[in-house]
């Protein structure tokens, strides 16, 4: 597990790298960016108790994705080692509590440790991802598909405002999890199978 995390951060790293090279000093508020993705987790999910809902867990365990990434990012500092990170995060992952909470009640509670604390609780991921059903190499295999389409948005004009979301009335996160299910996330060519694909689905117009 651990040598998986250092993989994901020194992948998070590359990314924030993109968007400004001295990310890191900025301060950006990522746990702002995460607890309002558990905002949208909660639109995937339902919560309207008014009219009928179905939830859509596919997009549910994607936007738990979409929190993982603004999660590691909020736990660098100027100073850290990935690899002393790397380890705190995985003792933190095994060492979460047992119990799998109604996934309303864990979504609100990551959010809220999100405002009090400023920061990432990762024991409180670690039971959103067991309420959603979310398994580790689940987790590592989406996130790897998600950097890979950040990277394709960043490379397509995202940042700009170029960039298309919606491809044939379908959000490309939509795509991107078409394209996860075909493709063996075992093989080292898996990231770059993934970012041809998206070249493949993208209009070209």
């Amino acid at each position: 597990m651990q040598v998986a995390i250092e993989s994901m951060l020194s992948m998070q790293h590359r990314m924030n790298t993109r968007v400004h090279e001295d990310w890191i000093a900025q301060q950006f508020e990522w746990y702002r960016a995460a607890w309002i993705e558990c905002g949208e987790l909660m639109d995937h999910l339902g919560y309207k108790w008014w009219k009928k809902q179905t939830p859509d867990m596919e997009q549910v365990r994607l936007e738990v994705i979409d929190i993982w990434h603004f999660g590691l990012s909020a736990l660098f500092t100027p100073d850290c080692d990935i690899t002393d990170l790397a380890r705190q995060i995985a003792l933190d992952l095994d060492h979460a509590e047992p119990e799998t909470p109604d996934i309303h009640a864990a979504t609100e509670a990551l959010a809220l440790a999100c405002l009090q604390q400023r920061g990432f609780s990762v024991p409180l991921f670690a039971q959103l991802m067991s309420a959603c059903g979310l398994s580790f190499d689940e987790l590592y295999r989406h996130y790897i598909g998600k950097n890979v389409l950040n990277f394709f948005r960043q490379d397509h004009g995202y940042k700009t405002g170029e960039y298309r979301k919606m491809w044939q009335g379908r959000e490309d996160n939509e795509h991107l999890s078409d394209i996860i299910a075909t493709l063996d996330s075992a093989k080292d060519s898996f990231a770059d199978d993934v970012y041809r694909r998206l070249a493949e689905r993208y209009p070209a117009e």
